[in-house]
């Protein structure tokens, strides 16, 4: 097998060679995509079996489906891609034998594909082990978006679960598990988690944190027997000591095989215990067969990461371009980053190195539940790998500082201790090997030549070029890193500009609206935007913001600027129905107003769930019944809770001295008084506070943006912490300081980051990004180092001075009531999702899921041409800049009022989700000069010209209609409403129970329309992209 690829010399005369990739997963579709780049000659020509019926997926990104059910968010490229790149694929289709003598593929429906070059990518099974009735039903697998149906079909009845496994695939089980809201025990042979990442002491603390969750476990307890009733289901799990565990489901996740059948069927060779053999060049015994990813075995190795396949696709796909390339697979990196069960792990390098070459330093902080190993050699020169919980920001680093086998150009202290600012090695530091994106192995090099040779001036355009952030996203800082330095390096610098219309930051933006005064969008974009241009979901959204933050009117003043949370004062949620938040200043409340908030909660029907910021959040209102809503809770003496904006959400408190016997602090009292003294401030993010009343923490402050726990001097305040999606240890501003005094570095904190921050930046990645740290911090607001610390009071005593209760203020005034109306034109209302009963609560029915089968799609050419003009509703009933919802027939219509003599008329529907929002987004213009509507469920951009979705999605279209303004009245051109029922009507599109089953519901519901589907969306994340800064 040491024999080279024989490859007919470059001839761009020659016929093109056949290349069958058999496998169509995240390795096969990686060595795809690596031949179409290789391939510059254009010389090959690739087909495709897979067995599952849908193009290739983010298996990594599996758990992520049990909260989005959509199998289109984990596709890697969209279908249209394959077609587009002249891929040809064979969907549900499994490649069964290889005839080597002939080269041909046969596949189980009877295909027969020649090839030249043949690639095994079939990937593993998942195994179970063999005990007594483990196929019996309700036992699962973990491996594909089937199994995952499977699961969440079958747990709808079930209440006790357990996974087998407790290494990374099964503790992503557990996760998913979880989140379907089982009881869960954790069953592991080994005595630890994760043991094949993990030393004891981080397997230790990654179990204090899941044990937190309330998830059981048996570690070093390998089960006898699935237990099964008459009925042939599952009952539970049997020990070898006699002990029984009762379940209702379980799932299988403790390893897996190859699946080398084929290889098997076809004469080629295999290992005894699963696996293809293959050499450095990944040639199995026929030099024209190749086998990559978990069904190889390469050195004695099966690799069931992604990464190692990766970089097998990498050296197959090289060496088949270049026929003098003689590359090799020099074994694969097992190095790995990920969240499991809410907690950041990682292991990197040689992270198990033994004691007679490697020294080990150790850091471990049981507050803040962070444990980090880093081993390096005996002379400290250099770092052979390490193992981090809890806290793995540094990771990206790290990793790349292991692989380079370079000397440390710092002491190993900096590089676990490293706190201050400037103390941990940079990208600079990083040679240009240096793996930064480790999803889609893409190199330090490879960004800094993206930037220099392809004209990449954005993170987007970077993602765009080289893929580097587009996996998990844990290297996107170190991306940012990389590419501001190269920039620098040429001259230029990244473009820190708003948008296209403003050639300014926030930051600059905010000073500029402050020095004149300015108080309107249309002032601000006329003095300081680009001339001509209207303005978009960011710049408009950002403004709305810092006109709040600075001037505190009633919010509703600017409302078609608003983002639809803050437009209708309550969050969105699925189907468009929104959440109702009452304020509850630091959790206390009267017995007598808990019981209002569950007769409202029943008066209109709505879901009800504590929250984790100690109040109670009603699900499920209709936008119009809102202000009736609010004012039997104003009556009740609430006020608005701000859980839909970018302002102070809650202050959490324990009972403190007020109860407990450990208190030494009111820490009640105190969180009651500042929530209420910043209720109602906008800021860039939202923001969360916490008062504990003692070091024993309950109330978790140095989680949180602000937090203040108490000594027995005063309080203890720790600034720019947060828990979510990148969870963040709050650092320590000052110690033992008296009440009063506290409020007054709050006050100056909190303002300097308002006038600071980028916009949808959290205080805690505001933080990150300043200079000299909390050192500088403290200099600001405790020294008053710059001198405006009295301006920074004045501002806050501004603000709390002129706060007002949004809700008290909307329900007082009938103008503003009437804004909250379903449809201007009738006061008829429709259902706008199905309600399904669950544990005794009504919730918005499933989101359909995705199905490969094709969706005829109407097309506007069905309503044929007998279309009229509809006198619609007054003008003076449409807002400038916004958008209202009128009701023809049973079909929903938005119309958008631009402000500028342009009007636009579409669907209300987006059809991403199936909700009837469309006519809530921001309206605005790219730079290109489209006039776009942005959903306010996803952020999609539709174009109200030609109905185009324009941030990606080119699957996506909404329909659009003539519309005009005369005689003081808007106009539509529309067909007969039942015409136009048969293809929009509400009732044919609403989703519901039976939308998660029904195959007639195919998912593919995007109303088309007749026109190009070429896609004008900008290259950055900020534009109608999938990540949402909540």
């Amino acid at each position: 097998m040491s024999q080279k690829v024989e490859m007919a010399q470059t001839n761009q005369e020659l016929p093109k060679q056949t290349v069958v990739v058999i496998g169509l997963g995240m390795v096969g579709l990686s060595f795809i995509e690596k031949l179409l780049k290789y391939d510059v000659h254009k010389r090959f020509k690739i087909e495709s079996f897979s067995e599952e019926p849908r193009v290739a997926y983010n298996r990594v990104g599996l758990t992520q489906y049990f909260a989005h059910r959509s199998e289109e968010e984990l596709f890697m490229q969209p279908p249209l891609w394959y077609e587009d790149q002249d891929v040809k694929i064979h969907l549900g289709d499994k490649a069964e034998r290889i005839d080597r003598e002939k080269k041909i593929v046969h596949s189980s429906k009877g295909l027969a594909v020649p090839y030249d070059y043949c690639i095994i990518a079939t990937g593993s099974y998942a195994w179970k082990p063999p005990m007594p009735n483990v196929n019996s039903t309700g036992v699962f697998v973990y491996r594909t978006i089937d199994d995952l149906n499977d699961i969440i079909s079958y747990s709808a009845n079930c209440k006790k679960s357990a996974v087998i496994g407790g290494g990374l695939l099964g503790l992503e089980a557990a996760k998913a598990l979880h989140d379907l809201g089982l009881s869960l025990t954790i069953v592991e042979v080994s005595p630890i988690l994760m043991p094949r990442q993990l030393d004891k002491k981080g397997a230790k603390l990654l179990l204090s944190e899941i044990e937190k969750l309330g998830i059981n476990h048996a570690l070093g307890q390998p089960p006898k027997e699935v237990v099964v009733g008459d009925d042939g289901k599952i009952k539970g799990l049997s020990f070898p000591d006699g002990k029984f565990m009762e379940l209702d489901m379980l799932v299988v996740a403790a390893g897996i095989r190859p699946r080398d059948e084929i290889a098997k069927n076809s004469g080629i060779n295999t290992h005894q215990r699963g696996g293809i053999f293959v050499d450095d060049r990944l040639q199995t015994n026929d030099p024209s067969i190749f086998a990559i990813g978990e069904v190889a075995l390469h050195g004695g190795m099966i690799y069931g990461l992604v990464v190692p396949g990766y970089d097998m696709a990498d050296v197959v796909a090289a060496n088949l371009a270049n026929p003098s390339s003689d590359r090799k697979f020099a074994g694969g990196d097992l190095s790995s980053k990920l969240k499991l069960l809410g907690v950041h792990v990682a292991s990197f390098g040689d992270y198990f190195a033994k004691d007679d070459v490697a020294m080990p330093l150790v850091y471990k902080d049981p507050f803040g539940s962070v444990y980090k190993k880093l081993l390096f050699s005996k002379d400290g020169k250099h770092l052979l790998g390490g193992i981090l919980v809890g806290d793995t920001d540094d990771y990206t680093k790290l990793h790349a500082l292991s692989k380079s086998k370079k000397p440390l150009t710092m002491n190993p202290s900096e590089l676990i201790l490293g706190v201050k600012s400037g103390q941990a090695p940079g990208s600079d530091d990083l040679p240009d090997e240096a793996q930064i994106c480790s999803c889609n192995n893409v190199s330090k090099g490879e960004i800094r030549e993206a930037v220099r040779t392809k004209n990449c001036r954005s993170i987007g355009e970077v993602k765009s070029c080289t893929k580097a952030g587009t996996g998990c996203g844990g290297c996107v800082p170190v991306v940012v890193e990389v590419l501001n330095a190269e920039l620098k390096a040429m001259g230029q610098k990244m473009s820190q500009n708003l948008c296209p219309h403003f050639e300014f930051t926030r930051v600059e933006l905010f000073q500029i609206i402050k020095i004149k005064k300015l108080r309107t969008f249309k002032e601000i974009i006329e003095t300081s935007g680009k001339v001509g241009t209207y303005g978009c979901e960011i710049c408009k959204t950002t403004v709305a913001s810092i006109i709040a933050s600075l001037w505190n009117e009633p919010i509703l003043n600017q409302a078609t600027i608003l983002d639809t949370n803050d437009r209708f004062l309550a969050n969105i949620q699925r189907g468009g129905s929104y959440s109702v938040v009452p304020r509850v200043p630091g959790g206390e409340i009267t017995p007598e107003k808990l019981i209002v908030l569950g007769q409202v909660a029943k008066k209109y029907g709505l879901y009800t769930k504590i929250t984790g910021g100690q109040r109670v959040d009603l699900f499920g209102a209709n936008k119009y019944d809102l202000p009736e809503i609010w004012e039997e809770l104003v009556s009740a003496g609430f006020e608005s809770g701000h859980a839909y904006g970018k302002a102070l959400r809650t202050v959490k408190s324990c009972v403190g001295s007020t109860w407990c016997r450990y208190g030494i602090g009111d820490s009640v009292g105190f969180a009651v008084r500042i929530e209420n003294r910043y209720k109602g401030i906008r800021s860039p993010h939202k923001i969360k506070g916490a008062v504990s009343g003692c070091i024993r923490e309950c109330a978790e402050a140095q989680g949180k943006d602000f937090g203040l726990i108490a000594t027995d001097k005063g309080f203890n305040i720790y600034v720019c912490g947060n828990g979510g999606a990148q969870p963040k240890h709050a650092v320590l501003l000052a110690k033992d300081v008296p009440e009063e005094l506290c409020i007054k570095y709050l006050d100056r904190f909190l303002m300097y980051y308002i006038h600071t921050a980028d916009r949808l930046t959290r205080t805690a990645r505001w933080f990150e990004k300043l200079e000299g740290g909390i050192d500088y911090l403290r200099s600001v607001i405790i020294d008053d180092k710059l001198g405006i610390c009295k301006d920074l009071e004045e501002d806050m005593a501004r603000l709390i001075d002129t706060y007002q209760c949004e809700w008290t203020e909307v329900v007082n005034n009938p103008s503003r009531r009437n804004y909250f109306k379903q449809f201007i034109n009738t006061p008829e209302t429709q259902p706008e999702i199905e309600k399904i009963e669950e544990r005794g609560q009504k919730r918005p029915a499933d989101w359909p899921k995705v199905f490969s089968d094709p969706y005829e799609k109407p097309k506007v050419e069905d309503l044929g041409d007998q279309t009229t003009w509809v006198k619609i509703a007054p003008v003076d009933a449409f807002p400038e800049d916004g958008g209202q919802v009128i009701k023809y027939g049973e079909t929903q219509i938005a119309i958008f009022n631009t402000g500028r003599k342009r009007w636009y008329a579409t669907q209300n529907m987006c059809p991403h989700k199936r909700a009837f929002v469309l006519a809530s987004g921001v309206i605005g213009d790219n730079e290109n000069g489209v006039f776009h509507v942005s959903c306010p469920m996803h952020k999609k951009n539709f174009a109200l010209e030609t109905g185009e979705c324009i941030s990606g999605d080119v699957d996506l279209k909404i329909m659009t209609f003539g519309v005009k303004a005369e005689d003081d009245y808007v106009w539509l051109e529309l067909p007969p409403s039942q015409e136009l029922d048969r293809l929009l009507g509400t009732n044919k599109w609403i989703v519901t129970k039976k939308c998660g089953t029904n195959k007639s519901l195919k998912a593919s519901i995007d109303v088309q329309i007749v026109g190009s589907t070429e896609n004008a969306g900008c290259a950055s994340a900020e534009c109608g992209d999938k990540k949402l800064d909540w």
